[in-house]
């Protein structure tokens, strides 16, 4: 199931991109399809182990080309090793919201992507997730560890995003039908895995997920805009004022 929409991204052949927080590898996979190089980073050992050989029987079983996958590590996001300007794209899916001091992931993220490069992040959307915390406080941090730390207005990241010296250009929601999943997990108990209708409901996004029948799909295209799961944020890294003075001089 992807968030990101590639095309907004900008994503072509040859371009390497960054996955940060790539989790089990869903938006690096596809970006290895693509024909781009990929680098997968997450801060959890047991995702990039799984991640690294998910990507090794892609490869021999030629889904992608070798030199499509540069390498998957453990890494934290405020501290990215990585130099100044190295890559044409970056994502950060559902990751964020994990984060104490997003402002130094953010600014770690910009910083890694070269001027012109596109960067895409998605959180949860404000409304959904409002709900969920109110439903449920195991939900999130500080009961749940590891969670949710905050809940981002579209305003909150946008703002945020600029200030590392991000350009936004676009955004949309998605995944509305994954919203009242979560609402009725929050109800009975996020813990739980033995609520009949909660589990009944996770079966029908397992199927829809394999099968994307065509009228699911469009009800949640109509959906998404009013109670999409995901905010999805697109922006371009605008060079520095000391870059575009360089550029303008040669010019």
């Amino acid at each position: 199931m992807l968030t990101v929409r590639f095309e907004k991204l900008g994503l072509l052949p040859g371009d390497l991109v960054l996955d940060a927080g790539a989790g089990f590898g869903r938006h690096a996979y596809e970006v290895a399809r693509r024909g781009a190089r990929i680098v997968a980073l997450d801060y959890a050992d047991d995702e990039v182990r799984t991640t690294r050989a998910t990507f090794g029987a892609m490869i021999e079983e030629g889904q992608i080309a070798s030199d499509s996958y540069v390498g998957a590590l453990r890494g934290d996001a405020t501290r990215l090793p990585f130099p100044d300007d190295t890559f044409d794209r970056v994502i950060t899916s559902e990751v964020l919201e994990h984060i104490q001091n997003d402002v130094a992931a953010i600014a770690e993220l910009a910083r890694v992507l070269r001027p012109g490069g596109s960067f895409a992040c998605t959180v949860p959307a404000w409304w959904p997730e409002k709900i969920n915390w109110s439903l449920s406080d195991e939900y999130h941090a500080p009961k749940s560890v590891g969670g949710h730390v905050r809940i981002y207005s579209r305003t909150e990241l946008v703002a945020k995003l600029r200030a590392a010296g991000l350009d936004v250009r676009g955004s949309h929601h998605a995944h509305a039908l994954h919203s009242p999943y979560w609402w009725l997990k929050c109800a009975v108990g996020p813990r739980r895995d033995d609520h009949r209708l909660v589990n009944a409901y996770k079966r029908f996004l397992e199927w829809d997920i394999e099968k994307q029948p065509r009228s699911v799909k469009a009800v949640e295209k109509v959906l998404s805009p009013l109670m999409g799961k995901s905010l999805i944020v697109y922006a371009i890294k605008m060079p520095s004022a000391r870059e575009d003075r360089d550029v303008k001089v040669a010019a």
